[in-house]
């Protein structure tokens, strides 16, 4: 399994016949830490997509998202190890949407990181 990063996702359900793991910046938040410095904190959500045959298959790409956010949780960037890992949120835990309408697997973790310049 790989991740990408993309500024928007949009997949076909053909697509999603592969498990796809996207990576997608959302936001950033700048608050005055010191009168010379900011925190800056950035918001980017892991999304973790596929179609699926059956609810039997639910299980294990729950599971897989539960070990992604145990790699993520207490870990810096490689490329950016000023940024200190803040939070993560999972929501929605299961698109129940995606999954009635289109017997699609879609989970997002919100991972929160925290830098000061």
């Amino acid at each position: 399994m790989s991740a990408t990063r993309l500024l928007q996702p949009a997949f076909t359900l053909e697509d999603l016949k592969e498990l796809r793991v996207s990576v997608v910046p959302r936001t950033t938040v700048i608050s005055a830490a010191s009168r010379d410095s900011s925190t800056f904190e950035c918001v980017v959500d892991v999304g973790v997509q596929k179609k699926i045959a059956d609810e039997a298959e639910i299980d294990g790409l729950l599971d897989l998202v539960e070990e992604l956010a145990d790699h993520i949780r207490l870990k810096r960037l490689p490329d950016a190890p000023d940024a200190a890992w803040a939070s993560i949120s999972h929501e929605p835990v299961v698109s129940s949407e995606a999954l009635e309408q289109h017997r699609t697997f879609t989970s997002v973790l919100s991972v929160t990181y925290r830098v000061r310049r």
